[in-house]
Protein backbone atom coordinates (compact mmCIF):
# COMPACT_ATOMS: atom_id res chain seq x y z
CA UNK A 1 0.00 0.00 0.00
CA UNK A 2 1.58 3.18 -0.96
CA UNK A 3 1.64 6.89 1.34
CA UNK A 4 -0.85 8.02 -1.01
CA UNK A 5 -3.26 5.30 -0.46
CA UNK A 6 -2.33 5.34 3.49
CA UNK A 7 -3.06 9.26 3.33
CA UNK A 8 -6.55 9.24 1.50
CA UNK A 9 -7.62 5.89 4.24
CA UNK A 10 -6.63 8.45 7.00
CA UNK A 11 -8.66 11.06 5.63
CA UNK A 12 -11.67 9.42 4.70
CA UNK A 13 -11.48 7.56 8.27
CA UNK A 14 -11.24 11.51 9.93
CA UNK A 15 -14.43 11.99 7.82
CA UNK A 16 -16.28 9.45 8.81
CA UNK A 17 -15.49 8.55 12.40
CA UNK A 18 -16.24 12.56 13.31
CA UNK A 19 -20.04 12.09 11.50
CA UNK A 20 -20.17 9.15 13.55
CA UNK A 21 -18.70 11.20 17.05
CA UNK A 22 -21.27 13.68 15.92
CA UNK A 23 -24.53 11.99 15.51
CA UNK A 24 -23.92 9.98 19.11
CA UNK A 25 -22.13 12.76 21.17
CA UNK A 26 -18.82 12.39 21.80
CA UNK A 27 -16.04 14.37 21.26
CA UNK A 28 -14.33 13.22 18.13
CA UNK A 29 -10.85 12.73 19.28
CA UNK A 30 -11.76 9.94 21.64
CA UNK A 31 -13.55 7.76 18.72
CA UNK A 32 -10.60 9.10 16.24
CA UNK A 33 -8.08 7.25 18.84
CA UNK A 34 -10.33 4.46 19.40
CA UNK A 35 -10.97 3.58 15.40
CA UNK A 36 -7.08 4.02 15.05
CA UNK A 37 -6.63 1.27 17.72
CA UNK A 38 -9.11 -1.03 16.04
CA UNK A 39 -7.85 -0.38 12.47
CA UNK A 40 -4.48 -1.31 14.08
CA UNK A 41 -5.51 -4.78 14.78
CA UNK A 42 -7.23 -5.30 11.08
CA UNK A 43 -4.83 -8.54 10.20
CA UNK A 44 -2.71 -7.60 6.84
CA UNK A 45 -2.58 -3.68 7.14
CA UNK A 46 0.45 -1.98 6.99
CA UNK A 47 2.09 -0.23 10.22
CA UNK A 48 2.02 3.25 10.52
CA UNK A 49 4.69 5.17 11.91
CA UNK A 50 4.63 7.69 13.57
CA UNK A 51 7.83 9.34 13.75
CA UNK A 52 9.01 11.86 17.07
CA UNK A 53 9.85 14.78 14.23
CA UNK A 54 6.74 14.54 12.09
CA UNK A 55 4.57 14.96 15.58
CA UNK A 56 7.02 17.99 16.74
CA UNK A 57 7.72 19.52 13.82
CA UNK A 58 4.53 19.06 11.24
CA UNK A 59 1.80 19.01 13.23
CA UNK A 60 2.06 20.86 16.80
CA UNK A 61 3.69 24.07 15.21
CA UNK A 62 -0.10 25.32 13.41
CA UNK A 63 -2.15 23.36 16.35
CA UNK A 64 -0.08 25.00 18.87
CA UNK A 65 -0.43 28.54 17.23
CA UNK A 66 -4.38 28.17 16.69
CA UNK A 67 -4.73 27.01 20.47
CA UNK A 68 -2.80 30.39 21.16
CA UNK A 69 -4.38 32.60 18.46
CA UNK A 70 -7.91 31.66 20.20
CA UNK A 71 -6.71 32.28 23.96
CA UNK A 72 -6.94 35.07 25.42
CA UNK A 73 -3.74 36.90 27.01
CA UNK A 74 -6.06 38.95 29.08
CA UNK A 75 -7.57 35.92 30.65
CA UNK A 76 -3.93 34.05 30.76
CA UNK A 77 -2.66 37.36 33.08
CA UNK A 78 -5.37 36.97 35.26
CA UNK A 79 -4.44 33.79 36.51
CA UNK A 80 -1.29 33.64 36.01
CA UNK A 81 -0.90 32.38 39.71
CA UNK A 82 -2.99 29.78 39.08
CA UNK A 83 -1.81 28.37 35.91
CA UNK A 84 2.11 28.51 36.97
CA UNK A 85 0.79 26.44 40.60
CA UNK A 86 -0.27 23.91 37.77
CA UNK A 87 2.44 24.38 35.17
CA UNK A 88 5.44 24.28 37.59
CA UNK A 89 4.61 22.49 40.73
CA UNK A 90 2.23 19.95 39.94
CA UNK A 91 4.23 18.89 36.22
CA UNK A 92 7.68 18.26 38.92
CA UNK A 93 5.67 16.48 41.72
CA UNK A 94 3.77 14.36 38.94
CA UNK A 95 6.99 13.74 37.76
CA UNK A 96 8.61 12.59 41.23
CA UNK A 97 5.81 10.35 41.93
CA UNK A 98 5.36 8.44 38.94
CA UNK A 99 9.15 7.89 38.51
CA UNK A 100 9.02 6.15 42.38
CA UNK A 101 5.71 4.00 41.74
CA UNK A 102 7.32 2.49 38.78
CA UNK A 103 10.57 2.33 40.78
CA UNK A 104 8.70 0.65 43.12
CA UNK A 105 6.62 -1.93 41.34
CA UNK A 106 8.23 -2.60 38.23
CA UNK A 107 11.62 -4.97 39.22
CA UNK A 108 14.81 -3.56 37.40
CA UNK A 109 13.55 -0.52 36.76
CA UNK A 110 16.16 2.28 37.40
CA UNK A 111 15.78 5.52 39.18
CA UNK A 112 16.67 7.59 35.94
CA UNK A 113 14.29 5.49 33.20
CA UNK A 114 11.94 5.95 35.88
CA UNK A 115 12.23 9.70 35.96
CA UNK A 116 12.39 9.64 32.17
CA UNK A 117 8.72 8.20 32.28
CA UNK A 118 7.63 10.58 34.91
CA UNK A 119 8.59 13.52 33.05
CA UNK A 120 6.88 12.16 29.85
CA UNK A 121 3.36 11.59 31.67
CA UNK A 122 3.52 15.10 33.50
CA UNK A 123 2.42 17.60 31.25
CA UNK A 124 -0.84 17.85 30.05
CA UNK A 125 -1.64 18.20 26.50
CA UNK A 126 -2.65 21.42 25.04
CA UNK A 127 -4.35 20.04 21.50
CA UNK A 128 -6.10 17.76 23.49
CA UNK A 129 -7.31 20.12 26.01
CA UNK A 130 -8.89 22.59 23.68
CA UNK A 131 -10.18 20.06 21.13
CA UNK A 132 -12.32 18.33 24.31
CA UNK A 133 -12.95 21.23 26.57
CA UNK A 134 -14.59 23.49 23.62
CA UNK A 135 -17.40 21.48 23.05
CA UNK A 136 -17.95 20.89 26.27
CA UNK A 137 -19.63 24.65 27.44
CA UNK A 138 -17.44 24.89 30.53
CA UNK A 139 -17.17 27.72 32.29
CA UNK A 140 -14.33 30.61 30.19
CA UNK A 141 -12.69 30.79 33.45
CA UNK A 142 -11.92 27.33 34.08
CA UNK A 143 -11.30 26.61 30.40
CA UNK A 144 -8.87 29.41 30.43
CA UNK A 145 -7.10 28.19 33.40
CA UNK A 146 -7.11 24.39 32.02
CA UNK A 147 -5.75 25.13 28.75
CA UNK A 148 -3.31 28.08 29.47
CA UNK A 149 -1.74 25.46 32.24
CA UNK A 150 -1.72 22.53 28.96
CA UNK A 151 -0.16 25.62 26.80
CA UNK A 152 2.54 26.32 29.15
CA UNK A 153 3.68 23.19 31.15
CA UNK A 154 5.77 21.27 28.66
CA UNK A 155 8.24 24.18 29.29
CA UNK A 156 8.83 22.12 32.63
CA UNK A 157 7.67 18.66 31.47
CA UNK A 158 10.12 18.60 28.42
CA UNK A 159 12.87 20.23 30.39
CA UNK A 160 12.82 17.54 33.21
CA UNK A 161 12.45 14.57 30.39
CA UNK A 162 15.66 16.19 28.88
CA UNK A 163 17.78 16.19 32.33
CA UNK A 164 16.13 12.69 33.14
CA UNK A 165 17.36 11.50 29.56
CA UNK A 166 20.84 12.76 29.69
CA UNK A 167 20.88 11.25 33.12
CA UNK A 168 19.88 7.73 31.97
CA UNK A 169 22.26 7.78 28.76
CA UNK A 170 25.26 9.42 30.34
CA UNK A 171 24.85 8.65 34.35
CA UNK A 172 25.29 12.35 35.21
CA UNK A 173 22.73 14.80 37.05
CA UNK A 174 23.21 18.77 38.11
CA UNK A 175 19.79 20.12 40.12
CA UNK A 176 21.86 23.48 39.17
CA UNK A 177 21.74 22.95 35.46
CA UNK A 178 18.27 21.55 35.56
CA UNK A 179 16.83 24.74 37.12
CA UNK A 180 18.49 27.37 35.00
CA UNK A 181 17.43 24.79 32.11
CA UNK A 182 13.97 25.46 32.85
CA UNK A 183 14.24 28.96 33.48
CA UNK A 184 16.02 29.01 30.27
CA UNK A 185 13.74 27.15 27.81
CA UNK A 186 10.51 29.03 29.22
CA UNK A 187 12.14 32.36 28.98
CA UNK A 188 14.00 32.39 25.76
CA UNK A 189 10.74 30.52 23.77
CA UNK A 190 8.38 33.00 24.98
CA UNK A 191 10.92 35.64 23.70
CA UNK A 192 11.24 34.13 20.10
CA UNK A 193 7.45 33.61 20.02
CA UNK A 194 6.99 37.25 20.58
CA UNK A 195 9.59 38.22 17.98
CA UNK A 196 8.54 36.45 15.56
CA UNK A 197 4.98 37.62 16.40
CA UNK A 198 5.66 40.91 16.22
CA UNK A 199 7.73 40.53 13.04
CA UNK A 200 5.04 39.08 11.47
CA UNK A 201 2.10 41.53 12.00
CA UNK A 202 4.72 44.28 10.71
CA UNK A 203 5.20 42.53 7.96
CA UNK A 204 1.33 41.63 7.13
CA UNK A 205 0.46 45.45 8.11
CA UNK A 206 2.04 46.21 4.53
CA UNK A 207 0.29 43.59 2.58
CA UNK A 208 -3.18 43.67 1.06
CA UNK A 209 -3.38 40.48 -0.70
CA UNK A 210 -5.60 38.12 1.48
CA UNK A 211 -4.16 34.78 0.25
CA UNK A 212 -0.77 36.16 0.96
CA UNK A 213 -1.26 37.26 4.45
CA UNK A 214 -2.44 33.57 5.22
CA UNK A 215 0.57 32.34 3.61
CA UNK A 216 2.23 34.15 5.98
CA UNK A 217 0.15 33.57 8.70
CA UNK A 218 0.98 30.03 8.17
CA UNK A 219 4.93 30.27 8.36
CA UNK A 220 4.56 32.19 11.59
CA UNK A 221 4.19 29.00 13.86
CA UNK A 222 6.79 26.60 12.06
CA UNK A 223 9.28 29.62 11.75
CA UNK A 224 8.84 30.42 15.55
CA UNK A 225 9.54 26.59 16.78
CA UNK A 226 12.05 25.33 14.17
CA UNK A 227 13.89 29.05 15.76
CA UNK A 228 13.13 28.15 19.04
CA UNK A 229 14.15 24.30 18.64
CA UNK A 230 17.63 25.79 17.15
CA UNK A 231 17.80 27.78 20.29
CA UNK A 232 17.32 24.87 22.32
CA UNK A 233 14.52 27.15 24.02
CA UNK A 234 10.67 25.43 24.20
CA UNK A 235 9.69 25.15 20.15
CA UNK A 236 6.20 24.57 21.97
CA UNK A 237 5.88 28.11 24.28
CA UNK A 238 7.84 29.87 21.12
CA UNK A 239 4.55 28.73 18.90
CA UNK A 240 2.27 29.54 21.58
CA UNK A 241 3.43 32.88 21.93
CA UNK A 242 3.29 33.83 18.02
CA UNK A 243 -0.40 32.51 18.07
CA UNK A 244 -0.81 34.95 21.32
CA UNK A 245 0.49 37.86 20.09
CA UNK A 246 -1.18 37.71 16.80
CA UNK A 247 -4.61 36.74 18.03
CA UNK A 248 -4.87 39.92 20.24
CA UNK A 249 -3.26 42.34 17.42
CA UNK A 250 -5.68 40.92 14.30
CA UNK A 251 -8.15 43.22 14.88
CA UNK A 252 -6.29 46.71 14.48
CA UNK A 253 -3.92 44.96 12.12
CA UNK A 254 -6.35 43.12 9.20
CA UNK A 255 -9.12 44.08 7.41
CA UNK A 256 -12.40 42.15 7.80
CA UNK A 257 -12.66 40.41 4.40
CA UNK A 258 -8.55 38.83 5.29
CA UNK A 259 -9.72 37.96 9.43
CA UNK A 260 -13.02 36.00 7.91
CA UNK A 261 -10.48 33.90 5.10
CA UNK A 262 -7.90 33.39 7.46
CA UNK A 263 -10.53 31.87 10.41
CA UNK A 264 -11.77 29.76 7.80
CA UNK A 265 -8.70 28.50 6.36
CA UNK A 266 -7.30 27.85 9.62
CA UNK A 267 -10.20 26.80 11.22
CA UNK A 268 -10.01 23.53 8.38
CA UNK A 269 -6.72 22.94 8.34
CA UNK A 270 -6.80 22.63 12.67
CA UNK A 271 -9.43 20.05 11.86
CA UNK A 272 -7.68 18.17 9.60
CA UNK A 273 -4.56 18.21 11.40
CA UNK A 274 -5.79 17.91 14.87
CA UNK A 275 -7.76 14.67 13.33
CA UNK A 276 -5.29 12.73 11.78
CA UNK A 277 -2.90 12.94 14.36
CA UNK A 278 -5.67 11.44 17.00
CA UNK A 279 -5.77 8.80 14.61
CA UNK A 280 -2.80 8.08 13.83
CA UNK A 281 -2.03 8.12 17.57
CA UNK A 282 -4.51 4.90 17.91
CA UNK A 283 -2.77 3.50 14.75
CA UNK A 284 0.91 3.29 17.03
CA UNK A 285 -0.69 0.24 18.84
CA UNK A 286 0.64 -2.87 16.91
CA UNK A 287 3.92 -1.21 16.48
CA UNK A 288 4.08 0.14 20.20
CA UNK A 289 2.62 -3.61 21.64
CA UNK A 290 5.54 -5.75 19.89
CA UNK A 291 8.25 -4.15 21.09
CA UNK A 292 7.18 -5.72 24.83
CA UNK A 293 8.86 -8.71 24.63
CA UNK A 294 10.40 -10.60 27.03
CA UNK A 295 7.74 -9.03 30.16
CA UNK A 296 5.28 -10.18 32.11
CA UNK A 297 1.95 -9.21 30.79
CA UNK A 298 0.49 -8.97 34.40
CA UNK A 299 3.49 -6.34 35.29
CA UNK A 300 2.95 -4.42 32.01
CA UNK A 301 -0.30 -3.97 32.87
CA UNK A 302 0.21 -2.93 36.23
CA UNK A 303 2.27 -0.54 35.33
CA UNK A 304 0.16 1.09 33.11
CA UNK A 305 -2.34 1.09 35.76
CA UNK A 306 -0.34 2.85 38.41
CA UNK A 307 1.11 5.41 36.10
CA UNK A 308 -2.21 6.28 35.42
CA UNK A 309 -3.92 6.37 38.76
CA UNK A 310 -0.72 8.23 40.20
CA UNK A 311 -0.72 10.98 37.41
CA UNK A 312 -4.71 11.65 38.06
CA UNK A 313 -4.80 10.88 41.88
CA UNK A 314 -2.22 13.25 42.20
CA UNK A 315 -3.89 16.04 39.78
CA UNK A 316 -7.11 15.66 41.95
CA UNK A 317 -4.99 15.79 45.07
CA UNK A 318 -3.06 18.58 44.12
CA UNK A 319 -6.29 20.82 43.42
CA UNK A 320 -8.07 20.42 46.96
CA UNK A 321 -4.59 20.60 48.90
CA UNK A 322 -1.07 22.34 47.66
CA UNK A 323 -2.43 23.56 44.80
CA UNK A 324 -4.97 26.56 46.26
CA UNK A 325 -2.35 27.06 49.45
CA UNK A 326 0.67 27.88 46.84
CA UNK A 327 -1.97 30.00 45.06
CA UNK A 328 -2.29 31.95 48.74
CA UNK A 329 1.15 32.23 49.38
CA UNK A 330 2.73 33.40 46.33
CA UNK A 331 2.77 37.24 46.57
CA UNK A 332 0.53 39.53 44.26
CA UNK A 333 -2.87 39.67 42.68
CA UNK A 334 -3.48 39.90 39.34
CA UNK A 335 -5.50 42.10 37.59
CA UNK A 336 -8.88 40.70 37.38
CA UNK A 337 -8.42 37.20 39.37
CA UNK A 338 -11.15 35.44 39.57
CA UNK A 339 -12.30 34.22 42.80
CA UNK A 340 -11.13 30.39 44.26
CA UNK A 341 -12.60 27.77 42.09
CA UNK A 342 -15.35 26.02 43.65
CA UNK A 343 -15.02 22.45 44.94
CA UNK A 344 -16.83 20.91 41.49
CA UNK A 345 -14.72 23.08 39.80
CA UNK A 346 -11.72 21.78 41.25
CA UNK A 347 -12.51 18.68 40.77
CA UNK A 348 -13.68 19.20 36.69
CA UNK A 349 -9.88 20.97 36.30
CA UNK A 350 -8.53 17.62 37.81
CA UNK A 351 -9.89 15.55 35.70
CA UNK A 352 -9.62 17.39 32.47
CA UNK A 353 -5.78 17.02 32.46
CA UNK A 354 -5.01 14.42 29.64
CA UNK A 355 -2.18 13.48 28.11
CA UNK A 356 -1.49 13.57 23.96
CA UNK A 357 0.29 13.45 21.13
CA UNK A 358 3.69 15.46 23.19
CA UNK A 359 4.16 12.76 25.31
CA UNK A 360 4.11 10.29 22.62
CA UNK A 361 6.83 11.96 20.50
CA UNK A 362 9.26 12.51 23.78
CA UNK A 363 8.35 8.65 24.15
CA UNK A 364 9.42 7.97 20.54
CA UNK A 365 12.17 10.41 20.60
CA UNK A 366 14.12 8.01 23.46
CA UNK A 367 17.28 6.75 22.27
CA UNK A 368 17.02 2.91 21.15
CA UNK A 369 20.98 3.02 22.85
CA UNK A 370 22.62 4.80 25.36
CA UNK A 371 26.29 6.18 25.59
CA UNK A 372 28.01 3.31 26.31
CA UNK A 373 26.47 1.01 23.18
CA UNK A 374 23.58 -0.72 25.76
CA UNK A 375 20.05 -1.12 24.76
CA UNK A 376 17.86 2.00 26.37
CA UNK A 377 16.98 0.10 29.71
CA UNK A 378 13.65 -0.56 29.57
CA UNK A 379 12.56 1.92 26.49
CA UNK A 380 10.20 -0.46 25.00
CA UNK A 381 8.11 -1.01 28.52
CA UNK A 382 7.84 2.99 28.54
CA UNK A 383 6.65 3.82 25.06
CA UNK A 384 3.86 1.41 25.78
CA UNK A 385 2.90 2.87 29.31
CA UNK A 386 3.13 6.03 27.45
CA UNK A 387 0.70 5.13 24.54
CA UNK A 388 -1.58 3.25 26.99
CA UNK A 389 -2.06 6.04 29.57
CA UNK A 390 -2.66 8.41 26.46
CA UNK A 391 -5.73 6.32 25.00
CA UNK A 392 -6.93 5.58 28.39
CA UNK A 393 -6.75 8.69 29.64
CA UNK A 394 -8.66 10.15 26.52
CA UNK A 395 -11.50 7.37 26.64
CA UNK A 396 -12.13 7.50 30.38
CA UNK A 397 -11.35 11.28 31.27
CA UNK A 398 -12.87 12.21 27.82
CA UNK A 399 -16.17 10.24 27.81
CA UNK A 400 -16.91 11.41 31.97
CA UNK A 401 -16.18 15.06 31.80
CA UNK A 402 -19.25 15.84 29.95
CA UNK A 403 -21.37 14.65 32.97
CA UNK A 404 -18.97 17.07 35.30
CA UNK A 405 -19.46 20.04 33.09
CA UNK A 406 -22.68 19.74 33.44
CA UNK A 407 -22.91 19.76 37.14
CA UNK A 408 -21.52 22.77 36.77
CA UNK A 409 -23.18 26.25 37.63
CA UNK A 410 -22.62 28.54 34.42
CA UNK A 411 -23.73 31.09 32.14
CA UNK A 412 -24.72 29.10 28.54
CA UNK A 413 -22.15 30.31 25.26
CA UNK A 414 -25.87 31.44 23.99
CA UNK A 415 -26.66 33.91 26.95
CA UNK A 416 -22.87 35.12 26.64
CA UNK A 417 -23.47 36.19 23.13
CA UNK A 418 -27.02 37.42 23.54
CA UNK A 419 -25.17 39.81 25.87
CA UNK A 420 -22.38 40.83 23.99
CA UNK A 421 -24.69 41.59 21.44
CA UNK A 422 -27.04 43.69 23.39
CA UNK A 423 -23.67 46.26 24.56
CA UNK A 424 -23.00 46.09 20.86
CA UNK A 425 -25.57 47.53 19.94
CA UNK A 426 -26.19 49.78 22.42
CA UNK A 427 -22.90 51.24 21.70
CA UNK A 428 -23.65 51.46 17.92
CA UNK A 429 -27.19 53.50 19.29
CA UNK A 430 -24.88 55.92 21.33
CA UNK A 431 -22.52 56.83 18.68
CA UNK A 432 -25.81 57.36 16.05
CA UNK A 433 -26.59 60.47 18.30
CA UNK A 434 -23.10 61.95 18.17
CA UNK A 435 -23.74 61.19 14.29
CA UNK A 436 -27.07 62.66 13.50
CA UNK A 437 -25.98 66.09 12.38
CA UNK A 438 -23.86 64.63 9.53
CA UNK A 439 -26.71 62.03 8.42
CA UNK A 440 -29.76 62.66 6.94
CA UNK A 441 -33.06 61.65 8.95
CA UNK A 442 -33.93 59.01 6.54
CA UNK A 443 -30.68 57.00 7.13
CA UNK A 444 -30.68 57.75 10.43
CA UNK A 445 -34.43 56.07 11.00
CA UNK A 446 -33.50 53.06 9.38
CA UNK A 447 -30.09 52.55 11.43
CA UNK A 448 -32.12 53.50 14.42
CA UNK A 449 -34.60 50.72 13.02
CA UNK A 450 -31.87 48.76 12.63
CA UNK A 451 -29.86 48.55 16.02
CA UNK A 452 -33.52 48.68 17.94
CA UNK A 453 -34.74 45.38 16.64
CA UNK A 454 -31.72 43.54 14.91
CA UNK A 455 -34.29 42.06 12.53
CA UNK A 456 -33.67 43.30 9.34
CA UNK A 457 -30.07 44.12 7.64
CA UNK A 458 -29.34 46.81 5.43
CA UNK A 459 -27.72 45.65 2.16
CA UNK A 460 -25.16 47.54 0.09
CA UNK A 461 -27.58 49.00 -2.34
CA UNK A 462 -29.18 51.22 0.45
CA UNK A 463 -26.82 53.89 -0.51
CA UNK A 464 -22.91 54.79 0.16
CA UNK A 465 -24.23 57.51 3.43
CA UNK A 466 -25.83 54.74 4.48
CA UNK A 467 -22.96 52.15 4.07
CA UNK A 468 -20.68 54.58 5.38
CA UNK A 469 -22.70 55.47 8.57
CA UNK A 470 -23.05 51.44 9.30
CA UNK A 471 -19.15 50.78 8.59
CA UNK A 472 -18.49 53.63 11.43
CA UNK A 473 -21.02 51.84 14.01
CA UNK A 474 -19.76 48.29 13.32
CA UNK A 475 -16.26 50.55 14.51
CA UNK A 476 -18.18 50.95 17.24
CA UNK A 477 -19.66 47.75 18.05
CA UNK A 478 -16.16 46.20 17.72
CA UNK A 479 -14.84 48.52 20.42
CA UNK A 480 -17.98 47.81 22.79
CA UNK A 481 -17.34 44.29 22.63
CA UNK A 482 -13.54 44.43 23.27
CA UNK A 483 -14.12 46.38 25.68
CA UNK A 484 -16.49 44.12 27.73
CA UNK A 485 -13.53 41.75 26.87
CA UNK A 486 -11.28 43.83 28.64
CA UNK A 487 -13.08 43.91 31.70
CA UNK A 488 -13.84 40.41 32.15
CA UNK A 489 -17.60 40.76 30.77
CA UNK A 490 -17.17 38.57 27.82
CA UNK A 491 -15.00 35.08 27.35
CA UNK A 492 -12.30 34.52 24.32
CA UNK A 493 -14.55 32.54 22.82
CA UNK A 494 -17.82 34.73 22.46
CA UNK A 495 -15.58 37.73 21.66
CA UNK A 496 -14.47 36.05 18.41
CA UNK A 497 -17.87 34.69 17.36
CA UNK A 498 -19.21 38.29 17.73
CA UNK A 499 -16.27 39.94 16.06
CA UNK A 500 -16.78 37.35 13.28
CA UNK A 501 -20.47 38.36 12.90
CA UNK A 502 -19.21 42.28 12.78
CA UNK A 503 -16.62 41.42 9.96
CA UNK A 504 -19.67 39.45 7.95
CA UNK A 505 -21.52 42.48 8.20
CA UNK A 506 -18.24 44.84 7.47
CA UNK A 507 -17.31 42.38 4.50
CA UNK A 508 -20.87 42.45 2.96
CA UNK A 509 -20.59 46.48 3.09
CA UNK A 510 -17.98 46.88 1.47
Amino acid sequence: MSNVEVLIGLLASVVAVVLVARQVGVPYPILLVLAGVLISLIPGLPAVRLAPDVVLFVFLPPLLYAAGFSSSPRELRAQARSIGVLAIGLVLVSTAGVAVALHLIVPGFGWPQAFVLGAILSPTDPVVAVSVLERLGVPPRLRALIEGESLVNDGTGLTAYKVALAAATTGTFSLLKATGQLAGVVVGGVAIGLAIGWAAARLRRRLDDPPVEIAVSLLVPYVAFVAADAATVSGVLAAVTAGLYSGRSETSLFKAGTRLQAHAFWGVLAFLLESTLFLLVGLQLRRVASGIQGLDAGRVALAVAVSLVVVLGLRIAWMYTVGPLLRRVIPGTPEGEPPPLRPMERLLVGWSGMRGAISLAAALAIPVTIDSGDRFPQRNLIVFVVFAVIVLGLTLQGLTLPLLARRLDAESPQDARDRGRERAARAALDELENLEPDADDDTVARMRSFYGRRLDRIGTRDGEPAMRLRLTLIDAERAALEGMHDEGELDQGALQELLRELDLDDERLR
